[in-house]
């Protein structure tokens, strides 16, 4: 393949066929090889933009980042509800919900317990996707359907524990040990003047990670622990 003269649009192109591939095949079952074959591109060429396969997961990590970060940016603009709190409910379960912004889960699954994803996914949680939280937190103080006292710590302390300490991947838990959690974190939040965790989101958390293999399996009784039960 030529050298593109737009290196943007070839950055683009490497960046989403390496996505593709590892959604299909998985990270580590993915070589440089298989991303200059099915580019059709020099080693050269690649190294060009790119030094490791490794840098390339970092840059489709960020790409994943900021197409989430713009999404909650849209939600907040094209939802609306009677309340605030309604309005975030919604936002919230269309976060979960939306395809795009989870087709690469399963292959951010396998680095979930790097450090440098870990502080990633926190920054993303505190600089970015917290302050949205906030200001709709902020308006439902005003219509009375949120009664937080700081709507900022708030938000930073629903995004962190839901993004990481709810993540079963993370700690190595089980369906219920993780359903357990969400129950403690609605009941937390209500607590905070932030009633946003209802019965819903709750299922919807523990499908999507069950739909990315994200909970564990006893091992110890050679099985695995009944992960279909949700009550």
């Amino acid at each position: 393949m030529a050298r593109n003269k737009h290196p943007e649009q070839t950055v683009q192109h490497i960046l989403t066929v390496a996505a593709q591939l590892f959604t299909e095949k998985g990270y580590e079952k993915t070589s440089i090889q298989d991303i200059l074959d099915a580019l059709g591109m020099s080693k050269g060429a690649i190294y060009h933009h790119f030094k490791s396969k490794d840098e390339i997961l970092n840059a489709v990590m960020e790409q994943q980042f900021a197409y989430s970060a713009r999404m909650l940016d849209q939600l907040v603009v094209d939802t609306t509800a009677a309340t605030a709190r309604e309005k975030l409910v919604h936002i919230l379960e269309h976060v979960l919900s939306d395809p795009q912004a989870h087709s690469l889960d399963r292959v951010l699954q396998t680095q979930i317990k790097n450090p440098v994803f870990i502080v990633r996914g926190i920054q993303q949680a505190v600089q970015l996707d917290a302050p949205v939280i906030a200001d709709i937190l902020r308006e439902g103080i005003e219509d009375g359907s949120i009664s937080t006292s700081d709507p900022e710590a708030t938000a930073e302390v629903f995004m962190m524990l839901v993004n990481i300490w709810i993540n079963p991947a993370i700690f190595g838990r089980t369906i219920a040990d993780t359903k357990q959690r969400l129950i403690f974190l609605q009941s937390l939040m209500r607590t905070l003047g932030a009633d946003i965790v209802n019965n819903e989101l709750i299922e919807r958390i523990l499908i999507h990670h069950k739909e990315i293999g994200a909970f564990v399996t006893d091992e110890n009784d050679g099985g695995s622990k009944n992960e279909g039960a949700y009550d």
